[in-house]
């Protein structure tokens, strides 16, 4: 059609697509996409800084003689790090990790670190996941990191009931960064639905704070433990926003303008509606903040 016309329609219509997921993508969301939120308060949002040094300290071979640690230190006491596991010891069924005791904040944390872009068993569990493959309370959930969460909690549960049961007045949190924020998400919903195997603590002591998380959980479950988990995204991260089967992504890696193509036009083409209604659809998980650092051009 586009010869007989005179006029490259099948071209203007790609480029048109292109053009409109670009700006969607690259321009847009990051000033327009939570500017209808509500602000947080200091309050509500104080553990994040926090917690992020936490996670950052997961990444140190020597806690006492920190090679990597940010302006400030990671503010932590190395005395009160009860246990942290390196990937020999994970065997690869999950990211390192490591479980402290935060006297000061009356906190028990466990904080897991994010991908590491060397390790193969890293990839074989954000890859371990197809659209609908299982379920988890009544919706849908990816299913390399659920088995990493069940994994990490079976390895951990007496300990931390232990702890729990040692120090009653204190919070269960479970922090975690890309790769790893997926896990603790799925964690913190597992620990909810198993509190009998924590001793006795309460669903309102169990939170989750996720740092760029992938998408992991169904729209139903992310609104349903909006309450325990807390999700923190900044500016325009790809990992909670790509809606692409991350498998098609690393086979695609060497063909990457067809997978832009194919990701544009099935965006373009798909109504936000139906994109909705399906229910196998994964989401950043709990409750979102959404961190804008600047708008486009300013």
């Amino acid at each position: 059609m586009s010869i007989l016309c005179g006029l490259p329609i099948l071209e203007c219509v790609y480029c048109l697509g292109c053009a409109r997921w670009l700006w969607q993508k690259c321009l847009y969301t990051a000033g327009h996409e939570s500017e209808n939120w509500g602000l947080a308060t200091a309050e509500e949002f104080e553990p994040v800084p926090r917690l992020c040094r936490l996670i950052l300290s997961v990444y140190e071979d020597d806690l006492r003689y920190p090679l990597w640690a940010p302006p400030g230190g990671y503010g932590i006491n190395p005395d009160w790090v009860i246990v942290k596991r390196t990937y020999e010891e994970t065997g690869g069924c999950a990211t390192p990790y490591m479980i402290y005791l935060d006297h000061d904040n009356v906190d028990i944390v466990l904080a897991i670190r994010g991908l590491n872009l060397a390790k193969e068993s890293d990839y074989a569990v954000l890859l371990d996941n197809k659209l609908g493959q299982t379920k988890f309370d009544g919706g849908y959930v990816h299913n390399g990191l659920l088995k990493a969460a069940k994994w990490i909690f079976d390895t951990e549960c007496e300990l931390l009931r232990d702890l729990v049961e040692m120090n009653p007045d204190y919070r269960l949190t479970f922090a975690g960064h890309s790769l790893g924020a997926g896990i603790v998400s799925l964690i913190a919903m597992y620990a909810v639905q198993n509190r009998d195997k924590l001793g006795t603590i309460e669903r309102k002591r169990i939170r989750c704070f996720a740092m760029a998380p992938a998408r992991c959980v169904s729209l139903n479950l992310a609104v349903r433990y909006a309450d325990v988990i807390n999700s923190v995204v900044l500016q325009d991260d790809f990992l909670p926003r790509t809606t692409t089967a991350l498998e098609d992504v690393y086979k695609s890696i060497f063909c990457l303008p067809c997978l832009l193509c194919l990701m544009c036009l099935k965006d373009t083409c798909t109504l936000e509606e139906k994109k909705l209604k399906d229910p196998r659809r994964l989401y950043a998980p709990g409750r979102l903040y959404h961190i804008v650092e600047r708008k486009p051009f300013r």
